[in-house]
């Protein structure tokens, strides 16, 4: 069958640096793993960028960042090896074929670069 075929099939979950999405993807990867389903691995989105962040930027963004790096702590633990991209906030919402290739263009680099790290 495709959906459990290895060599042809592999699903990837997004996720987010808080807790409702770290769950749920856990959740998910959990039932995918029970019925045989691969998966590929995980990537987070959407986190925001310490070298942005300066002193005089508002308490919302440096909490942000701050509950962020606890739930990044999490993700490298609890889906050890399987996170294959970190991808940034942008300054604006990915959409069209232009948004998709920048999207795509930073999660490739980004998970050759994480494949030389582990």
């Amino acid at each position: 069958m495709l959906l459990t075929d290895k060599e042809k099939t592999a699903f990837f979950f997004i996720t987010l640096p808080e807790a409702l999405p770290i769950a749920v993807v856990k959740r998910f990867i959990q039932w995918f793993h029970d019925f045989g389903i691969p998966v590929g691995g995980v990537i987070v989105n959407m986190l925001i960028q310490k070298e942005q962040v300066h002193a005089d930027s508002p308490e919302f963004v440096k909490n942000r960042v701050a509950m962020q790096d606890t739930y990044m702590d999490q993700i490298w633990r609890d889906f050890d090896g399987s996170v294959r991209a970190v991808v940034p906030l942008f300054d604006n919402e990915v959409r069209g074929v232009n948004g998709l290739r920048k999207l795509a263009e930073y999660v490739f680099a980004e998970s050759r670069k994480l494949a030389k790290v582990v």
